[in-house]
């Protein structure tokens, strides 16, 4: 699996968790799904994403949208 496939795992894996979250526990755990959010679209623009640099340093197979 390459970097932008992991990222995009992680991403909706986080947004669903904080929407269960959001739901059975507290709203606010929905700023959580709107931060990933707001990330993925900055990422989307700037090819900075966080996620993807610490991926990069410890080996994992570049992408086609972060290189």
């Amino acid at each position: 699996m390459n970097i932008d496939r992991i990222v995009l795992a992680f991403a909706g894996t986080v947004i669903t968790i904080s929407l269960i979250l959001g739901s059975m526990v507290h709203p606010y755990w929905l700023f959580m799904a709107a931060f990933v959010g707001l990330n993925m679209l900055q990422a989307a623009f700037t090819r900075f994403c966080p996620l993807a640099i610490v991926l990069k340093k410890i080996g994992a197979e570049p992408g086609c949208a972060f290189k």
